[in-house]
């Protein structure tokens, strides 16, 4: 681990989505089903089974993986340019893992090592980190849950390891493998298993490269590893805060900026300015809420809701009394918004927000 960050994101807070982009339709206009879907797919990543490459000869297999790459690398740049292109409080993407198919698989990856696939990624991926730097867009990655440094299963282990470093080397060739967080990127993942737990955690990062160490985050869940838990890593890596879990899985608490543990979360980014999440229970669970006042969990769970229920997200960041939080939050920290409705959750909520910043802008000056 670097001694000392090699760079720093501004104070500027920022917030946005995760992965998919959901093309908005204007009132009053009547796309096709096709043409929809077609809007969808030039903005977002798609992928391609082993299964099916495997059935395919080995000129068809590169053919279809380096069109499914060249699709991926296109439609990352389009996302990028449009965050981009949003206020400053929106220049934040979380990028879908899925850049690359199949790029750890054993039949697979002989095709990334082709010199004219090889030239076109790392172009590629070379051209968007540095047009997402020059229109100060924020990345992140965030593995699957299969991507864990916590278990006793070797081969599950194993397969860990390399994924988060496949997500490192993505980094690396947008041009954040230098370095302490460099631009505040990062790769966020869960702890794993509770045996081996947080210990085991710690004794198998030192297993992963240099700019996977570099780059890794981890974040508290709702059943597992609370903040507390995950905070005995703070000294190791960053801890990536998710105010949602944080509710569910202390049973309704709503941490609020001056919490002593806020405090231990910020140091553990080490001069990088902090990402956290956020979500909400589902709408369709929570139909007559009032959306001015916090959700009780201790009511709602004694209503018959199960925790499972209240944990998962909605599609938009319906409840302005959380959002007032999250705006009240992001005098230290950025936020990832995990809702259903992805870029149009999160311009809802800065909607909301973005007047509440100006003190905000004026503290960070």
């Amino acid at each position: 681990m670097s001694d000392a960050p090699t760079d720093e994101t501004t104070g500027t807070p920022r917030l946005g989505f995760c992965c998919k982009f959901i093309p908005d339709e204007p009132p009053g206009t009547h796309k096709t089903v096709k043409a929809a879907k077609e809007a969808a797919l030039a903005m977002n990543v798609t992928s391609v089974t082993m299964a099916y490459l495997q059935r395919q000869p080995p000129a068809a297999a590169q053919a279809k993986l380096g069109d499914i790459v060249g699709h991926n690398l296109t439609a990352l740049a389009r996302q990028v340019e449009w965050v981009g292109a949003r206020p400053p409080l929106e220049r934040l993407l979380r990028m879908a893992s899925s850049i690359l198919p199949g790029y750890t698989h054993p039949v697979v990856k002989p095709f990334y090592a082709e010199p004219d696939l090889r030239a076109a990624v790392e172009t590629g991926l070379a051209e968007i980190g540095e047009r997402a730097r020059i229109l100060g867009v924020r990345l992140s990655l965030h593995p699957g849950p299969f991507c864990i440094l916590a278990s006793r299963n070797e081969a599950a282990l194993r397969n860990g390891i390399e994924e988060l470093d496949y997500h490192a080397e993505i980094m690396d060739m947008m041009g954040y493998g230098t370095g302490w967080h460099p631009h505040g990127a990062h790769i966020n993942i869960h702890v794993g298993a509770r045996d081996p737990g947080t210990e085991g955690w710690r004794a198998n990062l030192p297993k992963v490269s240099r700019v996977a160490r570099d780059l890794v985050t981890v974040e508290n869940d709702e059943s597992s590893f609370g903040l507390d838990a995950v905070l005995t890593l703070s000294d190791l890596v960053p801890v990536v805060l998710d105010i949602h879990h944080h509710w569910v899985e202390s049973g309704g608490e709503y941490i609020e900026p001056d919490d002593l543990r806020i405090a231990r979360v910020r140091d553990s980014w080490r001069g990088v300015r902090p990402v956290s999440h956020i979500s909400v229970s589902r709408e369709t669970l929570l139909p007559d809420h009032d959306p001015d006042r916090l959700p009780d969990f201790a009511a709602l769970r004694a209503s018959g809701h199960s925790w499972r229920d209240l944990a998962a997200h909605s599609d938009l960041m319906w409840n302005r009394a959380l959002n007032a939080l999250v705006g009240r939050h992001l005098a230290w920290t950025d936020f990832e918004i995990e809702a259903k409705s992805k870029n149009l959750a999160s311009v809802g909520i800065a909607a909301q927000i973005s007047g509440s910043l100006a003190p905000l802008a004026v503290a960070a000056a």
